[in-house]
């Protein structure tokens, strides 16, 4: 494998990881709103899944736990600020990492691009399918006159 390919691999590997991380990202926000949904509407947390929702959202929510006073409307309802502030920075986080997954995915694409274009220059006469596709498609290559 050359440097140029290994290059190519790592931005693939880097991809793949981000997104692992996003999609994490992405499911915690989504159990922090129904947390938050949970503890707003005054949900039973003796409940088998309002239970399952507060284990899931303990790690989510340890650096943010205590940060503000939670607001309590009646004898169950709470609107949880400090939940409201993790789904805050959970998205921003993962807005981030949208961006990141797009920047790694244009930096590979562009240097797949440049190797395809180094081999089309290396041997002349012979275009790849994706010097073709740039080009338009319908243009055929003539072997150089010997």
């Amino acid at each position: 494998m050359s440097q140029r390919d290994a290059q190519v691999t790592v931005g693939t590997i880097a991809k793949v990881l981000l997104w692992f991380v996003y999609a994490w990202v992405i499911v915690s926000l989504v159990l922090l709103v129904l947390a938050f949904l949970l503890e707003l509407f005054g949900a039973n947390p003796d409940s088998g899944f309002a239970q399952w929702v507060y284990r899931s959202v303990e790690r989510t929510m340890a650096p943010f736990r205590g940060l503000f006073e939670p607001i309590t409307f009646g004898k169950q309802s709470v609107l949880d600020t400090s939940v409201l502030f993790a789904m805050i920075v959970y998205g921003f986080v993962a807005l981030f990492l949208k961006a990141a997954i797009d920047w790694v995915t244009d930096r590979t694409r562009q240097r797949r691009l440049r190797l395809d274009e180094e081999a089309r220059t290396a041997q002349p006469g012979v275009a790849t399918s994706t010097s073709r596709a740039m080009s338009g498609g319908d243009q055929t290559v003539q072997p150089p006159a010997p």
